[in-house]
């Protein structure tokens, strides 16, 4: 069977602002709840940094898999001893015509960007949105055009205008709900006349914490609230986005790591039943507009007592959801009876490879998971995360051979395109992550590189920010010119 995709399917890369674009104080933007979050590594989690009323400063673990709760009198500092590699990232901000540049010549027809939202509204809540912010996306869209390249907007990307969170214990509030309609109403009115594809959240499944929802307590009651409450926001931009922009489709992103039963037992034929649906509760309230048989099984394992609903939250969830279903696909694990529960994680599987980072490799796992998604809820997917973080050795020009990249993303192309060729699922497009190198979410580092394009930066922020593009640039390049067939 040819590898070679339906035209006009699109191909792409994907990158967050907090983690590629930088001008932290530029243009207007105002403070983000992921802005207090530091670098670390795989031995020493990321962490915020906060001081208590009488000056004790704390450090709770950031990481949206396993976030520390913050108390309640604990308020977000900067301290000069700390990095913090959002405030610079790569400096998209001031590379974003070289870099799209660099997209175009691969032959992207698609780009999946994040935009900061207090870069929009820098605390959430002004009437009118900062228009230096807006020009810059303006400008960003206007120079992909150039190239005949579609935008794919993530609306937000794990994170919130830091002061949404203070006031108002972030997601938990009903009031959040308001403040992001007003903030996606804003996106669609000035960007929908060019941008026909949106995601109105980030990996909705995994965040938890105060970096990327701005809810202190990390407990199931908040952390399952918030959850409803971007449910309900997520509905209600779908149904303005359609109304406002024509033509229009909406997806939510998913973590979609696969989980296998570690064994045939039938009580970890169970867990992993009970497992999947740590992940499969979202997508079907989100894909479906309505709250599965299982939820109240689910919420109560978590020591969930009662969600906040209005009574008009089940029409609005049932009028706006989604078009298609998006996914980030890196890995596959495996559980079993006894195994805590996880929406993205588990066990190794002890057939498979894995990356520097421990992270199982697993290319049919892709194939699976896409049939999977389809088979449950029958609407188009896109694959707008896949990639392999790496220790790239750069020579004295910057050059990368990347040998290890180019047959991981072989593999797992090869594994989309049997989906799409022999199982026929319908895919819309697939973006890597990520194009160009930026700072690893799980762990803060430069060193941990997922990119086509290296770029000059260290674990510090040190370094020239040149970009030069590795082994696997040309790579990719020739696999977008043939649409696939060159896969084979």
């Amino acid at each position: 069977m040819s590898k070679e995709l339906p035209k006009g399917f699109l191909w792409g890369g994907a990158t967050s602002d907090f983690q590629y674009e930088g001008g932290f104080n530029e243009g207007g933007r105002g403070i983000s709840s992921h802005d207090y979050e530091t670098d670390g590594s795989k031995e020493h989690p990321r962490h915020h940094t906060m001081k208590m009323p009488d000056g004790t400063l704390i450090e709770p673990n950031s990481s949206f898999i396993l976030a520390d709760s913050v108390p309640k009198e604990a308020q977000p500092v900067f301290l000069d001893d700390q990095y913090y590699p959002s405030h610079k990232a790569v400096d998209f901000y001031h590379h974003y015509k070289e870099d799209i540049k660099l997209m175009a010549e691969m032959g992207f027809n698609v780009y999946r960007f994040s935009i900061s939202w207090s870069r929009i509204f820098p605390t959430g809540e002004e009437e009118k949105p900062n228009e230096a912010g807006l020009k810059f996306y303006d400008s960003v869209i206007n120079e992909m055009a150039k190239y005949n390249m579609q935008p794919l907007i993530t609306i937000s990307h794990d994170e919130m205008p830091v002061h949404l969170a203070l006031k108002y214990n972030g997601w938990t509030s009903r009031k959040v709900i308001d403040a992001y309609v007003k903030y996606a109403k804003t996106l669609f009115e000035r960007f929908g006349n060019r941008c026909k594809y949106w995601l109105t959240f980030n990996e909705i499944n995994a965040v938890r914490g105060f970096g990327p929802t701005g809810v202190r307590n990390a407990n199931g009651q908040d952390r399952y609230q918030a959850d409803h409450n971007m449910f309900v926001a997520s509905a209600k931009a779908v149904k303005l986005g359609h109304k406002l922009v024509p033509g229009s489709q909406f997806g939510t992103m998913y973590a979609m790591s696969e989980i296998y039963p570690a064994t045939c037992k039938p009580e970890d034929m169970f867990h992993h039943l009970q497992e999947h649906r740590e992940n499969w509760y979202f997508i079907d309230i989100m894909g479906r507009g309505y709250y599965p048989s299982y939820a109240d099984e689910l919420l109560k394992r978590h020591g969930v007592k009662d969600l906040h609903m209005e009574p008009e939250d089940k029409q609005t969830l049932k009028e706006g959801q989604l078009d298609f279903i998006a996914f980030s696909y890196y890995r596959s694990n495996t559980t079993k009876k006894g195994d805590d529960w996880f929406n993205v994680g588990g066990n190794p599987n002890p057939y498979l490879k894995e990356t520097p980072w421990g992270w199982p490799v697993d290319p049919l796992g892709l194939r699976y998971c896409m049939n999977e998604i389809y088979d449950r809820i029958q609407k188009p997917i896109f694959i707008v995360e896949n990639g392999m973080g790496a220790i790239d050795k750069a020579d004295e020009n910057g050059y990368v051979e990347d040998d290890y990249r180019i047959e991981y993303l072989q593999e797992h192309l090869s594994a989309m395109a049997d989906a799409i060729n022999i199982d026929h699922i319908p895919c819309l497009g697939y973006t890597m992550w990520a194009p160009i190198d930026l700072v690893s979410l799980s762990t803060g580092e430069m060193k941990k590189r997922y990119g086509f394009v290296y770029v000059d930066m260290d674990d510090k922020g040190n370094g020239s920010l040149k970009r030069t593009p590795k082994k696997s640039f040309n790579w990719m390049k020739h696999i977008i010119e043939t649409n696939g067939a060159a896969l084979d």
